[in-house]
């Protein structure tokens, strides 16, 4: 989640310039945007916590592309577009930090309601920089 984080802002530091970015022809709508970074910084936690043996960077692009029926140059030129104006990023990540606790919180009450307990992944490889689902 950090590195997703982090690189959205590297993304919005060279985006940033004077110059504008001109639209591209084939651009992700800004809905089917937010939902494919909301899905980057899933598998990005996925990632993290080393579940399911561990999933690579190819892995969750490709996975992300196929789902989304887009390819590497289309995210590229659509997420440049859009980091190339600061506040309307913000809010589309804005959006994602909402699915994104939308979803912890229907999990949490899930597990709850069914008197669950996860017990923790045994194969992780935790540190004190990622973050900790309980």
């Amino acid at each position: 989640m950090k590195k997703c984080i982090l690189l959205g802002f590297i993304v919005l530091f060279f985006g940033c310039n004077s110059d504008s970015v001109e639209k591209p022809k084939n651009l992700i709508g800004k809905d089917k945007m937010v939902d494919i970074l909301y899905d980057i910084s899933l598998l990005e936690a996925i990632k993290s916590q080393n579940i399911n043996g561990g999933i690579t960077v190819k892995m969750g692009n490709e996975y992300i592309y196929k789902k989304y029926k887009i390819d590497s140059v289309q995210f590229v030129k659509s997420n440049k577009y859009y980091a190339s104006d600061l506040e309307e990023y913000k809010k589309m990540f804005e959006k994602v930090k909402e699915k994104l606790s939308t979803a912890t919180l229907k999990i949490e009450n899930e597990t709850k309601k069914n008197g669950q307990v996860v017990p923790p992944n045994p194969n992780s490889t935790l540190n004190s920089d990622t973050p900790q689902v309980q």
